[in-house]
C-alpha cells in the first residue's frame, strides 16, 4: 500500500521516517492495539529507546498524512561467536494499527529496517515470529544455519535472521537478547501461549 483515501476525496501518501519524540504516545497506542498485550510490549519500546547500548536503535514510523499507523524497531543485541562477540540488531517489535493491517505497512517497514541495518554494515538482524511471514520478507530459519537461540520457548521456524552484505562465516553462535527483553519477558513464549502454538505445529507437521 501506498497511499490511503482522504476526507477530503484526495490520496494520502504512507510515509515510513524516523521516528521522533512526539511520536511516542501513538507509538504506544499501536502496540497496545496490535498485540492486546497491555503494557508489556509498548513498556518494551519504552526501555529500549534509553537502553545503553552498542549499536544505537532504530525506530521508525509508518504515517498517513499525521497518523502514525506503524512501528518498528531495530535494537543492539550480540552473537555470541566463538572469536568474540558480534554486534547484531534484534527486529522486534513491528506493530500496525488492527484497521490497517494486510496493506503492506508491515512489509515496508521491515524492508527499511533492514535496508537502515545495512547501511549502518550491521552483518545480522534476528527476530522471533511467522515463519510464512517473514520468510517472505528476507529472513530464514535461524537454527538451520546453525545460529543457537537464547531460550527454548521458541516454536519451530519462529527463531530467524537475515544476513546482510557484512555478514562473514565466521558469524556463528548463541544470539543473546539485550537486557530489556528479558527484564520485561519479551522472550519466547510461556504458558497456554507455547502449549498452544507447539500443540499447532505437531499438527501442522502430520499435514506435511
Amino acid at each position: 500500500m501506498t497511499s490511503n483515501n482522504d476526507p477530503q476525496g484526495g490520496r494520502v501518501e504512507l510515509v515510513i521516517r524516523q521516528e521522533r519524540a512526539e511520536d511516542h504516545e501513538a507509538v504506544r497506542a499501536v502496540h497496545t492495539q496490535a498485540f492486546g498485550d497491555g503494557e508489556r510490549v509498548p513498556a518494551l519500546v519504552d526501555a529500549l529507546r534509553i537502553a545503553p547500548a552498542s549499536l544505537a536503535s532504530l525506530s521508525l514510523v509508518a504515517t498517513i498524512g499525521d497518523r502514525v499507523v506503524g512501528h518498528v524497531m531495530l535494537s543492539a543485541c550480540r552473537l555470541d561467536a566463538l572469536p568474540r562477540l558480534v554486534d547484531v540488531l534484534s527486529l522486534s517489535p513491528l506493530g500496525v494499527l488492527p484497521e490497517f493491517q494486510r496493506q503492506g505497512i508491515g512489509t515496508r517497514l521491515v524492508a527499511h529496517a533492514l535496508a537502515g541495518a545495512e547501511n549502518r554494515g550491521v552483518p545480522l538482524v534476528f527476530l522471533e515470529g511467522s515463519p510464512h511471514y517473514y520468510g517472505e520478507r528476507g529472513f530464514t530459519d535461524a537454527t538451520k544455519l546453525g545460529f543457537r537461540p537464547p531460550t527454548l520457548r521458541y516454536v519451530p521456524g519462529a527463531f530467524q535472521v537475515a544476513k546482510l552484505s557484512s555478514y562473514e562465516e565466521w558469524m556463528t553462535g548463541t544470539f543473546v537478547y539485550s537486557d530489556a527483553f528479558w527484564a520485561l519477558d519479551c522472550v519466547g513464549l510461556r504458558g497456554e501461549q507455547l502449549k498452544q502454538l507447539q500443540l499447532r505445529s505437531e499438527v501442522d507437521a502430520t499435514r506435511a
